[in-house]
């Protein structure tokens, strides 16, 4: 009776082993779907390695404010009291991210300082995230020094982050790239064997689930984008079709086998050595999964924009297309390797197929750049359908 009040006397509700994802998480998700779409477009419009480099960057700094957030809904409901009032000051200040994408590497005409703009939104979320966790950690000594620890390299790297927006050209990346390095790194290590506490794993992997299916779903806008003022045509069909094709393709690898395996091992998993296991197969495996998505969308909007030449794809189109897809497989295995101490031989050897093929796909036209990805993605799934299928009855279904 004296921790619920003292819960209700903070504001904060705190989670149980079957607490699951709230529709205000979810709600709380889209502002990030805004800023993804902003990254792809800027990269298409970079179309460079340059323009690559910074889209992932800025959507490293975005995944680690989600990722805090995620672990803060797991310790109290994001959708009631301070935590939700929390988190409607980080949706604001994220979607400011969001508007700032495009100035992110380069300040444009108007009277605010794009890169600093972006910088100070994103401090401003970070700051949010752990001034709420702290007062809703209150009574618990251990956590609450382990986010006291965690201010260190995030302060640090905000320090690099603004150096760098201020500097801007070649040492604004070098400056974001140690800033992102020393944040992750150091809240890595702190995390590994700290007081982090998780108390529902449903929780944890439902929002890393929803987190997915919206970043395929920009995969999905990435069809619409490319077809914007093309006229209908044989070719654009195709290749809309092909490229929501693509998009089942990203959630069929990811939803049929590997999700439900990575949840039920982290379910059986207790302790400290649950918590190890989600910050190295959730908070940190999982994000080359988000950029190689990220990656996908961007070589699928290049082949729907220019669905109908001749012309070869080319390296930039192939290489986001099929360098995507080695990354988000990549993922995969990193996952897996994690979870069950073991590598899915067909996903490595897709991994193969796709690098072995980036020289052939760059001198194809871009449909058929599209087709021979699809044809290696078909037939990954054929094969791990195949091996993995089982008898309704049999305990071992859903496992690798």
């Amino acid at each position: 009776m004296a921790v619920r009040s003292q819960e209700r006397g903070r504001n904060v509700r705190a989670t149980d082993e079957n607490h699951r994802a709230t529709p205000f998480e979810l709600f709380f998700d889209l502002v990030y779907v805004f800023a993804i779409t902003r990254i792809t477009g800027s990269m298409a419009r970079e179309h460079s390695a340059l323009g690559v480099a910074q889209g992932l960057l800025t959507l490293a700094l975005l995944w680690g404010t989600w990722s805090g957030y995620t672990w803060l809904g797991n310790h109290s409901r994001a959708d009631q009291g301070l935590p939700r009032a929390g988190m409607v000051v980080a949706m604001a200040a994220m979607f400011v991210v969001g508007l700032a994408i495009p100035e992110a590497w380069a300040d444009g005409p108007g009277d605010l300082h794009g890169p600093l703009v972006l910088v100070c939104a994103y401090l401003l979320v970070r700051w949010a995230h752990l001034t709420v966790y702290t007062v809703a950690a209150a009574g618990d000594t251990g956590l609450r020094r382990q986010i006291a620890i965690t201010w260190l390299p995030m302060l640090a790297g905000g320090a690099l982050l603004v150096s760098g927006a201020l500097a801007g050209g070649r040492l604004q990346l070098l400056l974001y790239a140690v800033a992102v390095l020393v944040d992750w790194v150091g809240i890595y290590h702190t995390a590994k064997h700290g007081a982090w506490q998780l108390r529902s794993p449903a929780h944890l992997s439902e929002r890393h689930h929803l987190f997915v299916i919206l970043a395929i779903g920009e995969s999905v806008v990435a069809v619409g984008v490319g077809t914007a003022d093309l006229p209908v045509s044989t070719a654009l069909v195709f290749a809309a079709v092909f490229g929501v094709a693509v998009a089942v393709c990203l959630w069929w690898l990811y939803f049929d086998v590997m999700a439900q395996a990575a949840e039920q091992r982290l379910r059986r998993t207790r302790g400290q050595a649950r918590v190890r296991l989600a910050v190295d197969a959730y908070t940190y495996g999982h994000f080359p999964i988000i950029a190689g998505i990220v990656l996908a969308a961007l070589g699928v909007e290049g082949v729907i924009a220019h669905a109908a030449d001749s012309r070869p794809l080319g390296a930039f189109s192939a290489l986001a297309l099929y360098g995507g897809f080695t990354l988000y497989l990549g993922g995969h295995l990193l996952v897996e390797r994690r979870m069950h101490h073991a590598l899915s031989r067909p996903r490595l050897l897709a991994v193969c197929a796709l690098l072995a093929a980036v020289p052939i796909a760059v001198n194809l036209p871009p449909l058929a750049g599209l087709a021979g990805l699809l044809a290696i993605l078909i037939t990954l799934i054929v094969v791990e359908t195949i091996r993995y299928a089982r008898p309704p009855d049999d305990p071992q279904e859903g496992k690798p």
